[in-house]
């Protein structure tokens, strides 16, 4: 009997979907983060947890908190956030802040602040 090649293609697809990719130890791989939810660091090591709207930025170095606020999309590729920085408010400074970033890749956002400053933040994958 002469089985149709969609007939084959389908059991190769059914065998494929029952493979799974391995880590180290052998367990599953988990699943690269996409948007802007997780957890970035800039070049001065501040490490910045987005999640569920509000985000917090703590120092890498010393686990103090830096800044927190609220982050919303606008855009498929640019988050907006706004918030205080706790660090120039301890210095009496203005503490407002706000910056839009720009996803550039999946583990990559392009920010400007109000200002104008511009940095960068990485994505910083669980270990």
């Amino acid at each position: 009997m002469k089985k149709s090649p969609l007939i084959l293609a389908a059991a190769g697809l059914a065998i494929l979907a029952g493979c799974q990719s391995q880590g180290p130890g052998g367990g599953p791989v988990a699943p690269r983060p996409t948007g802007f939810q997780g957890t970035w660091i800039d070049a001065t090591g501040g490490v910045s947890t987005l999640s569920g709207g509000s985000f917090q930025t703590v120092a890498l170095d010393t686990g103090e908190r830096l800044s927190e606020g609220r982050y919303f999309s606008s855009g498929a590729d640019q988050v907006t956030m706004s918030g205080v920085s706790l660090a120039r408010k301890r210095r009496g400074l203005p503490a407002e802040i706000s910056f839009n970033c720009r996803q550039v890749t999946t583990d990559q956002l392009n920010c400007t602040s109000a200002s104008g400053s511009t940095f960068v933040l990485t994505r910083r994958l669980p270990a």
